[in-house]
């Protein structure tokens, strides 16, 4: 059992286990009333921020580049003792279990100090990164009105300095439950923040370091609160326990990717994503975390310094990062001494088969490649790596140990090598424990299972392959349906990108003469124009390697394309806009300008 096996830190009872019973309800995945619902390791008591502060000593727990490079390191000692100077000014400050606290922040080693002084209390946090605007900002902290606010003056991003301050300010402004914000020096040593109502800094803030006796809580004591994209509404807002979150953590760090405690593990990641959340708990392992705020590719070759200076054993990124190395034609195998790298990690979206070969012929030959799915909504994964398996190109290893992981046809049957909707059968644990301001459980239950009755439905196409891998199609509530074939937007991608002009595309479906056209956009290369000769080698690519239905009806050239936060594309809201309808939350966009080159375009007139 994880739990034994990896030494959750608990309550002792002499003579039985920590807890009453593992499961309650596990044939209860949906039910009327959310607290009637599964509940795991009921009558234990634990304390998250204890399990992730185990260590005490020199080794490194975290290091922090961003793109001038090498900036701190912090031993596990220096990090508790940090930890123990912001939970005391915390609880000085009166927050008590079940308060929320917020960080507005870069990626700093701030952000997971604050996040751990305030699990520690029993406090809930809550964290989104400084690229969004206000409005996006308070559409999630908003709705559940933290007591203390955590930020920083500003962050740095491809080489520019960006000012969070006055996004601060409004912020305090409208959020009235906010009592003290507290802002971290980066940018410059002693910010102005005298136009911030209730504003510290932070050394000024943070008590001396002191002796504090951790109290433990209930297995499901909320500790996050994440967020939907909220590209369609306003963000739904998830709580996640505390004992869910940590099994399910150690389970994937220690078994699905054979995390030690030499170990040095990269997320490429803002404090938006919830890999972050993950990264963070590498830290229960006693692995050092290394930390990078700031672009991916500025300068291009920075991320691969940093992994060959750190020794990173883990490199965690997506699969459009990996995509733009290519392009970029970086050669890390031959750039870089990677001697530790042994694991390279992608989300975000699905990995093409040419971005495998890509790691295998032009970073290293002998590292386990994990293509990785799962979602914010269970702050986890669905399928991962598998260490001592075959890694087969164009799939995701394996499903999650302890996870009941289908794929359905529409009538709710199972399918094996065949499309279909990604499903999970029995509860786990890192299911959310609640939706904030949802008493009655609607708001949960027509997420995931209004769909499927009683099975969570994630929302993915996909299909089980004959390995017993998993291949992700794309969203399935973004798949396209021209003459009634549903066709996941994924496969057309990989077949696109993998032309040299085409930096990043993207698909949605046009209703057109009652039926779906498919749409593709693509952002070329500086200099190129699309024309005749290269819309039809895109056109000859997908039907070659894939099938007729799969072909563009329509191909238009764009300058950039429209992405949440956390770095997806966003191909709902693009099919909003080209049908005219409004856009619900433009706030969720890193770049909501884009949007307005898909506005009223000519070429989809006719």
């Amino acid at each position: 059992m994880v739990w034994s096996f990896c030494g959750v830190i608990a309550d002792e009872r002499p003579g039985r286990a920590p807890w009453d019973e593992v499961v309650i309800g596990l044939e209860r995945m949906a039910p009327p009333d959310p607290k009637l619902g599964p509940r795991w390791f009921t009558g234990s008591r634990l304390n998250f921020a204890e399990n992730l502060l185990r260590y005490a000593d020199d080794h490194p727990a975290i290091v922090f580049w961003n793109e001038q490079g090498r900036q701190r390191e912090l031993s596990y000692a220096e990090l508790g003792r940090e930890v123990g100077r912001v939970a005391g000014a915390l609880e000085r400050h009166g927050i008590r279990p079940g308060d929320r606290v917020a960080g507005f922040l870069p990626n700093l080693p701030e952000a997971v100090i604050a996040m751990l002084a305030t699990t520690s209390l029993g406090g809930i946090w809550s964290s989104c990164s400084p690229d969004f605007g206000a409005n996006g900002v308070l559409d999630r902290f908003g709705q559940i009105r933290p007591r203390v606010l955590f930020c920083a003056d500003g962050y740095r991003y491809a080489g520019k300095e960006i000012d969070s301050l006055t996004r601060v300010r409004e912020v305090r402004e409208r959020i009235a439950d906010i009592e003290r914000v507290v802002v971290v020096p980066y940018l410059g040593q002693r910010p102005e923040i005298s136009q911030i109502r209730d504003a510290v800094l932070w050394n000024d803030w943070a008590l001396p370091p002191r002796l504090q006796t951790l109290q433990r809580f209930d297995f499901d004591h909320p500790i996050y609160i994440m967020y939907s994209s909220g590209t369609t509404g306003l963000p739904k807002c998830m709580v996640h326990g505390a004992g869910g979150t940590l099994l399910q953590h150690l389970k994937e760090l220690v078994l699905h990717t054979d995390l030690g405690r030499e170990d040095r593990i990269f997320y490429f990641t803002t404090c938006g994503w919830m890999m972050w959340n993950w990264l963070v708990s590498s830290l229960a392992v006693g692995a050092t975390v290394v930390l990078y705020d700031g672009a991916p590719l500025s300068p291009p070759r920075l991320l691969w310094d940093m992994i060959e200076r750190e020794g990173v054993t883990v490199f965690g990124t997506s699969a459009k990062y990996l995509a733009l190395a290519q392009k970029e034609g970086l050669d890390p195998g031959v750039s870089h001494d990677l001697t530790a790298l042994r694991a390279i990690l992608s989300t975000g979206s699905p990995l093409a088969a040419h971005s495998y070969d890509y790691v295998y012929q032009k970073i290293k030959r002998d590292l386990h490649l994990a293509s990785i799915s799962g979602g914010t909504d269970i702050i986890s994964c669905f399928a991962l790596g598998n260490p001592i398996g075959p890694v087969w190109r164009g799939e995701l290893q394996t499903r999650g140990l302890g996870m009941s992981v289908e794929v359905f046809d529409p009538e709710g049957h199972p399918l094996r090598q065949a499309e279909g909707e990604l499903v999970c059968t029995r509860p786990v644990p890192s299911m959310p424990v609640a939706f904030w301001d949802d008493a009655n459980g609607e708001k949960y239950r027509s997420a995931y299972f209004d769909h499927f009755p009683g099975v969570w439905r994630h929302g993915d196409w996909a299909r089980l392959t004959e390995h017993n891998g998993l291949v992700i199609l794309g969203r399935s509530d973004a798949t396209l349906n021209p003459g009634g074939v549903r066709i996941g937007t994924a496969e057309i991608y990989r077949q696109v990108e993998q032309l040299p002009e085409v930096v990043e595309s993207l698909v949605v479906g046009q209703e057109w003469d009652g039926d779906v056209r498919i749409v593709l956009f693509v952002r070329l290369q500086v200099g190129l124009t699309l024309d005749e000769a290269l819309t039809e080698r895109i056109r000859k690519r997908v039907r070659d390697h894939t099938s007729p239905h799969h072909v563009p009806r329509k191909i238009v050239q764009v300058a950039d394309i429209p992405r949440t936060i956390s770095g997806k594309i966003t191909e709902l809201a693009v099919r909003e806009v080209i049908h005219g309808r409004p856009v619900a939350n433009r706030d969720a966009l890193a770049n909501p300008g884009a949007l307005d080159l898909f506005r009223g375009l000519a070429e989809l007139q006719v």
